[in-house]
């Protein structure tokens, strides 16, 4: 955890005073499963705290920054900047990925490469953060991480990828889309699935996710990002 807290002041200038708070943030459950220690001593609490902060610091960006937009498109927006995907993405800007506890297992099977797990840590070291400080201070992580790439654009507006890839597949008429869970893994409360897009028939995208809507979407995501495949 040195090397954590050496990272958090050199580039964040975040300084824990209580040590086994910023810890626990980084613990998975794996590493405290096999380690036998209290069913607390995880992050899963602080994710749940952190996530509840989140939330509300993005809303309240949202709500100043774009005063015209209804709260459909507001909700949208919050939605693609909150999603794991994205979170994963700061952990990692964060250098977050590295400091991570994991059980032996997990870390065999890429445990330290899984948005899940990444975005799980994101949060819960936003609500130890706001534990060891204070509401300004987890705002002010914030708008120093993640806002600068809201600002670049990097979280466009678009209608969901479920919706977004339907409507560019059938600009020519109706096709057949369909979602298929092709695998369950993990424990029941941290399950991941795996799902691909099916256009009559044919495997166009895949992508994982924490809930079935979540990779559904993320697989329509890749259909998009890859131009849809041959079969269109």
């Amino acid at each position: 955890m040195k090397e954590l807290q050496t990272v958090l002041k050199k580039r964040f200038a975040i300084e824990f005073a209580d040590k086994n708070l910023l810890e626990t943030a980084f613990t998975h459950t794996s590493y405290a499963n096999e380690h036998r220690l209290l069913k607390i001593s995880h992050n899963e609490r602080l994710e749940f705290l952190g996530d509840a902060v989140l939330q509300l610091l993005i809303s309240e960006y949202l709500y100043k920054k774009y005063p015209k937009k209804p709260e459909g498109d507001l909700s949208k927006l919050r939605a693609m900047i909150v999603r794991e995907e994205s979170l994963a993405g700061f952990a990692r800007d964060c250098r977050f990925d590295q400091f991570i506890k994991l059980g032996k297992g997990e870390e065999k099977s890429g445990g330290r490469n899984r948005d899940t797990i990444l975005g799980d840590a994101f949060e819960a070291f936003l609500g130890a953060l706001l534990l060891d400080k204070d509401v300004a201070r987890v705002k002010e992580f914030i708008y120093q991480v993640m806002i600068p790439k809201v600002e670049a654009g990097d979280f466009e507006m678009i209608k969901d990828y479920k919706t977004h890839l339907q409507e560019l597949l059938q600009v020519n008429g109706d096709v057949d889309i369909r979602y298929q869970v092709t695998s369950e893994t993990g424990p029941a409360h941290d399950k991941v699935f795996d799902v691909e897009v099916l256009v009559e028939g044919k495997s166009i995208g895949k992508g994982q996710g924490r809930s079935k809507k979540l990779a559904e979407q993320e697989a329509a995501k890749n259909a998009v990002e890859k131009g849809l495949g041959s079969c269109i």
